[in-house]
């Protein structure tokens, strides 16, 4: 598999631009905003239709390689492209032995993964071409479907099941792993040592599908190909095997000879003109953070797809700076952390879970069935290159607190209000179900993992989701209440959790939406 598609393929370019003759700025008939899950979904549907579309993304493509000839970094040498514009690395693992032996200095530059701090809350977020897909440990989950009608309760579940779930998987490329080969391969011993565990406390296992191609990790672990997922490379990107969506779903959009990509372009506010035009004013910036000009850009459909955080401040500025007065009261409300907790437990000798662990990961823990504290939790790696003795887990669990966002006019910034006691639900969960596993192995929590002294870490989430709920904020299919033509396309119509990893979700929805938004609206 080639390491990334090029810029020709993905047809990264100037835009030829229609030219609105009141105001003489660029225009193009519909604009989405950002390109991950949601966006990449919405834009080759577009596209198909035959709908001239643009594309926005502030991060950049990813198609060049360093000068140690790769495109991404590793997870254990991290440098430049590690992170959006930080003079340090900021890994979800701080330390070790409570030493700050995981994080190094770099030179701020437009790196892949960002982590945007809010108060008592972080929240980790890809940038670049793909979003998300980017740098996510690529499980893709299908959630339960009576917690899927729980929460999105005005969807119809039998279309999303029936329809737009098989639709995003296999448009997204997902594989499951092969049975025997996992049960004797060196790179999932950390998984089965877990699943041991796991099993001795009366818990059930199962095996998760992913986007990362599985039939290359096998020929990665015969030293056939290059390597990536048994190469520490997970957080900063990967080189080989994963099917972001810069090789899924944005190709095809382009393909269609209707999308055009164009990055490094930032979506800072928009308005809406008294003919119904939507004009952009969108920020241009190079790799090293220069500003390289301001530009407007004309349409008549816009999709926000910039995620949970992006999409509800541009909404909420265009609301409190009184650009878009009829935004409805809920824009801003029904943020969740979608339950995330990280923890790990220390191993005694025997328990070895090896040097080389794959960074995808293939199994978790379902014990989504308990009345009292339901928790789907990621058997995860650590993927060190040493023999650590410990067992990672990203618990996802059900968090019924919410957050909000708030406008703060001098920052010109939504701000996040989410306070650390919000996160003792699912703290309280994800002890409920380790504590058993400890009992029943004989082993502990580590409290040196985290930059201090807890073995829980809660105060971050790699799965944002809220903020413009479906049905609230908007109407069932994502057109923003109160204007026409103004759609949302991404996690922040969900309103805080999923229960399992969310991006298949996500990928659905918009699938769904665009579905009924091209039929009725174009």
């Amino acid at each position: 598999m080639a390491a990334m598609q090029s810029a020709a393929v993905l047809g990264l370019g100037a835009v030829s631009l229609g030219r609105a003759d009141a105001a003489e700025r660029p225009f193009v008939p519909a604009v989405v905003v950002g390109s991950g899950y949601g966006s990449a979904a919405t834009a080759l549907r577009l596209g198909e239709a035959g709908v001239s579309t643009l594309v926005l993304e502030m991060g950049r493509l990813w198609d060049r390689a360093g000068e140690d000839g790769a495109i991404f970094c590793s997870m254990l040498q991290p440098d430049h492209r590690a992170m959006w514009f930080k003079a340090r690395t900021e890994a979800p693992l701080s330390s070790l032995l409570w030493m700050d032996l995981v994080n190094r200095d770099i030179k701020p530059f437009a790196g892949v993964l960002d982590r945007v701090h809010h108060g008592d809350m972080s929240v980790y977020v890809g940038r670049g071409v793909g979003g998300g897909s980017l740098v996510n440990g690529g499980m893709a989950v299908t959630p339960r479907r009576g917690y899927f009608e729980e929460v999105l309760p005005r969807v119809d579940a039998g279309e999303m099941y029936g329809r737009f779930f098989p639709l995003a998987n296999r448009m997204l490329g997902v594989n499951t792993v092969d049975r025997t080969w996992f049960e004797e391969c060196e790179s999932y011993r950390y998984a089965r040592v877990s699943r041991g565990h796991a099993q001795r406390a009366g818990l059930r296992t199962t095996f998760v599908p992913n986007v990362y191609d599985f039939g290359y990790m096998r020929r990665e672990e015969r030293g056939e190909v290059p390597k990536s997922a048994l190469s520490s490379e997970v957080i900063y990107g990967n080189n080989h095997g994963k099917r972001s969506l810069d090789r899924s779903y944005l190709p095809a959009a382009v393909g269609t000879g209707n999308v055009t990509i164009q990055s490094l372009h930032r979506v800072r506010s928009f308005r809406q003109e008294p003919d119904g035009t939507y004009v952009l004013t969108v920020e241009r910036i190079d790799e090293l953070g220069n500003m390289l000009g301001t530009t407007e850009i004309g349409c008549r459909w816009l999709f926000l797809g910039a995620g949970s955080m992006g999409t509800t401040e541009l909404l909420l500025r265009a609301r409190e700076t009184g650009v878009l007065p009829r935004l409805d009261d809920s824009v801003g409300h029904g943020w969740g952390t979608n339950g995330n907790v990280m923890l790990g437990r220390a191993l005694h000798s025997w328990d070895r879970t090896g040097s080389v662990q794959s960074g995808m990961p293939a199994l978790g823990i379902d014990n989504w069935d308990d009345p009292v504290h339901p928790v789907f939790a990621e058997i995860a790696p650590l993927p060190a290159g040493l023999e650590l003795l410990t067992s990672l887990s990203l618990a996802i669990t059900r968090n019924p607190e919410r957050g909000s966002f708030s406008y703060d006019p001098a920052a010109d910034a939504a701000r996040l209000h989410w306070s650390a006691s919000q996160g003792k639900p699912s703290v309280e969960a994800a002890k409920a179900l380790f504590d058993p596993i400890n009992r029943a192995n004989g082993t502990v929590y580590r409290h040196d993992l985290f930059g201090d002294s807890r073995a829980f870490e809660d105060r971050f989430t790699y799965h944002p989701l809220g903020g413009c709920v479906l049905g609230e904020a908007t109407d069932d299919f994502g057109r923003v209440r109160g204007y026409r033509n103004l759609y949302v396309t991404d996690g922040s119509l969900i309103p805080g959790s999923t229960g399992v990893n969310p991006f298949v979700t996500i990928t659905a929805l918009a699938e769904r939406n665009i579905d009924r938004v091209l039929s009725e609206d174009f």
